[in-house]
């Protein structure tokens, strides 16, 4: 039996109400692969581990994470923004003057990457150990 086997079969137990509220991530069709895209692609994740030290304009983030284009950069805002987990704030000023700083649900995301991110630089001697050996 494969694992995606007991998964259908553990989230068929659910009630209706409770998988449609989870969502069927694995499902193509499904809303939440956006979000998820979003927040762990890789300048998602690093804007996340970014602004969860607190707000930032446009170019204390492009400096801080490294390699980052303007575009992709701006890409990502404009994603996390969407889906709710960034505040962007402007100002009438000249030259503009743009604030981004995470919305509580913004805190609670970054929180979790956070974890996964800690968990991988913990663990990095050991995943190039296992690249090492691979190759």
């Amino acid at each position: 039996m494969k694992i995606n086997d007991n998964i259908e079969k553990s989230t068929a137990l659910l009630p209706l109400a409770l998988r449609l509220q989870r969502g069927e991530l694995l499902a193509a069709e499904c809303p939440s692969r956006s979000v998820l895209k979003h927040v762990t692609s890789q300048w998602g994740v690093l804007v996340l581990m970014v602004l969860l030290e607190g707000t930032a304009r446009f170019s204390q983030i492009r400096k801080k994470v490294n390699g980052v284009s303007e575009k992709m950069l701006a890409q990502t805002l404009q994603s996390l923004e969407s889906d709710g987990f960034l505040n962007r704030k402007s100002f009438p000023v000249v030259p503009p003057h743009v604030e981004y700083s995470l919305t509580p649900m913004g805190e609670e995301v970054a929180a979790h990457i956070g974890t996964l991110a800690d968990w991988i630089e913990s663990n990095l001697p050991r995943i190039m150990d296992a690249r090492s050996s691979a190759d």
